[in-house]
């Protein structure tokens, strides 16, 4: 009889790769096995001299997009993630997978070759981190009813307690109201909550359908294995770094307005700015330099602005600052 292969560790590269395109925040995708998933594959020690080169290469093969800048984004390594399977070729069931997550940026959308990528909204796939319009329907129309439900059927008080004190945390139901940097910790309640179809496929039995017929009220687009929570870990990770680094201009044009500037900001932040703070806040910032031309609108000439590429070096601590409109959520708990 022939012995079963031991279960291997394979190291799984997935690529974020952001832009914004006309106000809206845009993630490249691919197609796998009929859901939407990150660009990723194994790293090959015998064909790829570092983890970096293995992420171009298969970025590369999957949507014909040549990357530029990436930074380590997280290594998720958790136990069970390979469950229902970590899409990865020749993954079989027990093997453990590890996925090195990485972060790009793009200027301007790449035009993709292969039918089987495209550049989706993200919001697509986290529909409540919107608020640009207001605060979300489907927060207080599906979200918060389900996780009522699902913290009153604790099986103790504390339990149940610790349930709602989550929820009141994650969605801004406090005195810090909602905070854009949790994109992640509102996505995982999500899952622990049994919410989205990720929480449903992964705890299907093993060889059993992906319980597509118990899954949850369709709260955003699910995507292969787990890489709806490696999306949203960047979109957190992005939302904070816009305080503290100068990243939004590595998501603009060359030239661009300061309308154009705000929209790029919002799109990813998820909400609106106050408009004449925002403006009053980068001019004063030294990060912008006026290109002495302007953009010819339906109204008023718009002028045009660059990066100040010499202040960005030497304010490689500054980011821009987020005047925001709207904390608070306006349902309760």
């Amino acid at each position: 009889m022939k012995e079963s292969a031991p279960p291997r560790t394979i190291i799984e590269l997935s690529a974020v790769l952001a832009a914004v395109d006309d106000g809206r925040p845009r993630v490249l995708c691919a197609r796998s096995a009929g859901r939407w998933s990150l660009p990723y594959g194994p790293f090959d020690p015998d064909r790829h001299r570092t983890f970096e080169i293995g992420l171009h290469d298969w970025v590369e093969r999957q949507t014909r997009v040549s990357l530029g800048y990436v930074e380590q984004l997280y290594t998720f390594g958790d136990k069970g993630r390979e469950a229902p399977a970590a899409a990865v070729a020749g993954a079989a069931i027990g093997d453990r997978i590890i996925s090195v997550g990485y972060l790009a940026l793009a200027s301007e959308l790449a035009h993709v070759e292969s039918a089987d990528a495209a550049w989706l909204d993200w919001y697509g796939f986290f529909p409540w981190e919107d608020w640009r319009s207001g605060e979300p329907p489907i927060l207080s129309r599906e979200i918060l009813p389900a996780l009522k439900q699902w913290a009153d059927g604790a099986i103790d008080r504390p339990v149940a307690e610790s349930r709602r004190a989550r929820i009141r945390l994650v969605l801004g139901i406090n005195e810090l109201g909602w905070e854009e940097e949790r994109a992640l910790d509102r996505y995982e309640l999500l899952y622990e909550a049994g919410l989205v179809a990720e929480s449903a496929r992964d705890r299907a039995p093993v060889g059993s359908p992906d319980a597509s017929a118990r899954r949850p009220p369709r709260l955003g687009i699910d995507m292969a294995s787990d890489h709806r929570r490696i999306l949203a870990t960047a979109i957190g990770r992005l939302r904070g770094k816009l305080k503290y680094r100068p990243v939004i201009f590595e998501l603009t044009p060359r030239t661009f307005t300061l309308l154009d500037l705000q929209r790029a900001v919002e799109a990813i932040v998820g909400f609106e700015l106050h408009k004449q703070n925002f403006r009053r806040s980068v001019e004063q910032s030294g990060l912008v330099e006026a290109t002495r031309t302007v953009q010819q609108t339906g109204g008023r000439p718009a002028a045009l602005f660059r990066a100040n590429r010499a202040a960005l070096h030497d304010r490689a601590g500054k980011g821009v600052t987020i005047p925001r409109l709207r904390r608070r959520p306006e349902f309760s708990l």
